[in-house]
Parts: C-alpha cells; sequence; structure tokens
C-alpha cells in the first residue's frame, strides 16, 4: 500500500512539473501562432489556431517521446535556429502582402507555420518535459494537453494586441529571431568553432543578430512600400 501511494504521488509530483514547465515555455508558441494568424479573417483565425496547434501539440508528444534519438542528429540546433529565424524574417516582410491572399491559402499557411516553428522552438520543451517524465507517455501526453488552452487563448489575446499596436509585431518578430539565435551559437559545433566560452557574449552575438534580422526586415518592408 506504501508502495502503491508512493507510485502515485511521484506521478502527480511529474504531472505538476510537466505542466509547470508547459506553462512557463508556453508563451513563445502563442506568440508564432498569433503572428501567424493575425491578417486571416475572422472568421478563419479560430480554424488556423485550433488546426495549428493540434498538430503542434500531437508531433511535440511524438518527438518528447524519442528525444533521446532525435537529440543524437547532428547539427539540430543550429538547423532549428536557422529554420526559425528565417520563419520570423518571413513573417515580418510578409505581414502586409498576407491580406492580399485567398482564404484558403492563408489558413493553409498559417497553420504550416505555427506547425514548424513550433516544433523548432519547442526543442528546449521537449528536452524539458521529456525529462520531466522519466519516459511515462502517458504523464508526458496528459501535461502537454492540459497546457493546450493557454496557447489557444493566450494567441487571441496577442492577436488583438497585434492588431491594435502594429509596433509589437517587431518586438515579437525579435523575441523569435533572438531564440533562434541563442539555438544557433548554442550549437556545440558552432561554440567549439568560434571558441565561445562565456554567457554574456553569446547573449551579445544574439542580440546583435536579432538587431540585423529585424532591420534587414523593416528596410525590406519601406522597399516594398516605395515600389
Amino acid at each position: 500500500m506504501f508502495t502503491l501511494m508512493s507510485a502515485l504521488d511521484l506521478d502527480w509530483f511529474r504531472l505538476l512539473q510537466i505542466i509547470s514547465i508547459d506553462i512557463v515555455l508556453s508563451g513563445d508558441n502563442a506568440l508564432i501562432i498569433a503572428l501567424a494568424t493575425k491578417n486571416l479573417p475572422k472568421k478563419f483565425q479560430n480554424k488556423a489556431i485550433l488546426i495549428g496547434v493540434g498538430g503542434a501539440i500531437a508531433l511535440r508528444i511524438i518527438f518528447a517521446s524519442g528525444i533521446v534519438y532525435l537529440l543524437k542528429f547532428p547539427f539540430i540546433y543550429l538547423i532549428g535556429g536557422i529554420l526559425l529565424v528565417w520563419i520570423s524574417y518571413k513573417l515580418l516582410i510578409n505581414n502586409e502582402e498576407q491580406q492580399h491572399i485567398a482564404s484558403h491559402d492563408s489558413v493553409y499557411r498559417a497553420v504550416l507555420t505555427i506547425i514548424t516553428a513550433d516544433v523548432v522552438m519547442s526543442l528546449d520543451n521537449v528536452v524539458a518535459i521529456a525529462g520531466a517524465s522519466e519516459g511515462n507517455i502517458s504523464l508526458l501526453a496528459i501535461g502537454v494537453l492540459i497546457s493546450i488552452p493557454l496557447m489557444i487563448y493566450g494567441a487571441k489575446f496577442i492577436v488583438v494586441l497585434l492588431n491594435k499596436y502594429s509596433f509589437l509585431m517587431y518586438i515579437g518578430a525579435g523575441i523569435l529571431v533572438f531564440t533562434g539565435a541563442d539555438m544557433i551559437i548554442h550549437e556545440p559545433f558552432v561554440l567549439q568553432t568560434f571558441k565561445i566560452n562565456h554567457h554574456l557574449l553569446t547573449i551579445v552575438l544574439s542580440i546583435i543578430l536579432t538587431i540585423g534580422v529585424i532591420w534587414s526586415g523593416y528596410l525590406s518592408k519601406q522597399q516594398h512600400k516605395a515600389g
């Protein structure tokens, strides 16, 4: 009896750990959902959010189940970081152009962006929850599913802010670029090749790359408007 109760207590503790990790780390995911669906007609926003979140959650559970094997792939953080920077840049420069795309294509693009970016941004998240679950896939799945409402309603709130204050688009994109830059710099190959062994240096390099990408996106939008 004591052993059974201890096991149940341990399972509940792990579940709370997983939920807490997801709540803390889901802010960026809500942001990417908001950025990807910002310019969709209101009647399609909920559809894109629900499909995108559903696909992203399913993939997160699958990746978390096989995280040990996933992290063995060489350059996984480097590739993921570059992809996230590119997604952020495209969201920034296509912000106005997406308003003129057919609704069906817009929903498809938004869903694809949500799932792709969530997979990339969830590497750290997946590592954390996989460790907290200690291989218990049922706990992992339950914990991730409980975090879904946070991402959905968080994204809706951010969409309202982005539509009301357009400058927030640059701040949002900057957060995503910084995340991608941090992933690139923390790739073991990059750290060893460029002898980066100080935490402050990694932050400075991430900030420089973020400013460069955002400034480039701003100039591209200005040139597009002028043309």
